[in-house]
C-alpha cells in the first residue's frame, strides 16, 4: 500500500515520470542479477530526482540511487525500496574553454567522446568504463592511469536532508575507489570537469588503443561488473587470484573468469547467492595462501 501511495504521489508531482512497479533489478545491472524492486522511477532532471527522494523520505520509504548498474550486485529477493535510475538525466554541454558539465546519468563513453570531439583531453581513460558520471564520481572510477580525481572540478549534489550543495576540488576527498560521498551519503546531480586542450585525433587514437586492450584482456562477452575486488596495496587482485589457481572456479552460474581472474562473471543463470558464495571462496583461499584479504570493489546491495 505504501508503494501504491508513493506511485500516485510521484505521478502527481512529476507528470509523465516513467515509473515501474516490481521491476527486475536483473534488467538494469550489468551482472544480470537481482530480484524485483518494489518501485523504480526514472527521473529526467535533477529537480525530479530531488522531488522523488523527498516524497519517499516523507513516507519512510528507503531510496536506492543507481546509474547504469555496472557496479552493483542486487539481492535475489528484490528490494523493498524506491529505486531511482538516473539514465534519463543526460544533459551534457561545454561550459567553458576547458570545461564540460554533465548530468549524473551521462554514460562515461558519451562523456569521453564528447570531450574528444571538442578537442579536450583528460577523459580518454574513461571511454571503456561502462558506468555513468554519478557512479564514477562516487567511487572515483579509473583505468589506464587515469581517475575521476584528475578531472573533476565541481559537483552539485543533494545532502542527506535534500538540500542542494556544492563541492569543489579537494573537497571531494578522492582516494582509491572512494570519495566523500561514501561518508556524507550525498546524491550526485551534476559534475563539472576541467580538462586540457588536445588534438582530437591523438585523443581518439588513445581511446581506440584502450578499447582494443579491453577486448583482448577482459571477458566482455559475459555479464560482469568489472573488477570484483579492489587492488590491495602493492599487489593486483587478479594476479593473486590467478596465483592461487582459482581461474575457472564456479558456484552455480557464477565463475572466476578464465580470461581475467579479477572478473567474476555470470556464465548464465547466476544468482546473487552464487556470486556471494564464490566471492567468499576466492577471498578465503587468497587470504589463506597469501595472507592478503581482498575487499569487494562491487557494491553489494
Amino acid at each position: 500500500m505504501r508503494f501504491n501511495a508513493l506511485n500516485r504521489a510521484l505521478l502527481q508531482a512529476c507528470p509523465g515520470l516513467p515509473l515501474r512497479a516490481d521491476e527486475p533489478m536483473a534488467a538494469h545491472t550489468s551482472l544480470r542479477i537481482g530480484g524485483p524492486a518494489a518501485l523504480m522511477a526514472f527521473p529526467r532532471s535533477p529537480e525530479e530526482l530531488r522531488l522523488c527522494r523527498s516524497l519517499a523520505a516523507d513516507r519512510g520509504i528507503p531510496v536506492l540511487l543507481m546509474g547504469n548498474g555496472t557496479n552493483l550486485l542486487a539481492p535475489d529477493e528484490g528490494l523493498a525500496a524506491l529505486v531511482l535510475c538516473t539514465t534519463g538525466m543526460t544533459e551534457l554541454e561545454r561550459t567553458g574553454e576547458t570545461e564540460i558539465t554533465a548530468d549524473c546519468g551521462v554514460p562515461l563513453a558519451r562523456l569521453s567522446k564528447f570531450a574528444q570531439v571538442q578537442g579536450l583531453d583528460g577523459l580518454a581513460f574513461a571511454h571503456g568504463i561502462p558506468g555513468s558520471v554519478g557512479g564514477a564520481v562516487y567511487m572515483n572510477a579509473g583505468a589506464y592511469g587515469g581517475e575521476m580525481k584528475d578531472v573533476v572540478d565541481r559537483t552539485v549534489y543533494l545532502d542527506r536532508e535534500g538540500e542542494l550543495c556544492i563541492l569543489s576540488g579537494s573537497e571531494h576527498g578522492f582516494s582509491y575507489r572512494r570519495s566523500v560521498f561514501f561518508d556524507n551519503s550525498g546524491t550526485v546531480l551534476r559534475v563539472r570537469f576541467r580538462l586540457t586542450p588536445g588534438d582530437p585525433k591523438a585523443i581518439e587514437a588513445r581511446m581506440t588503443e584502450f578499447a582494443a586492450k579491453r577486448r583482448v584482456s577482459q571477458p566482455l562477452e559475459f555479464p560482469n561488473a568489472g573488477s570484483t575486488f579492489k587492488r590491495p596495496q602493492g599487489y593486483f587482485a587478479a594476479a593473486l587470484i590467478d596465483q592461487c589457481g582459482l581461474k575457472g572456479l564456479s558456484v552455480g552460474g557464477a565463475q572466476v573468469s578464465e580470461k581475467h581472474a579479477g572478473f567474476l562473471i555470470n556464465r548464465g543463470g547466476a544468482t546473487c547467492a552464487d556470486m556471494l558464495k564464490l566471492m567468499d571462496l576466492v577471498r578465503d583461499v587468497v587470504q589463506r595462501e597469501t595472507g592478503i584479504l581482498l575487499e569487494p570493489e562491487i557494491r553489494i546491495l
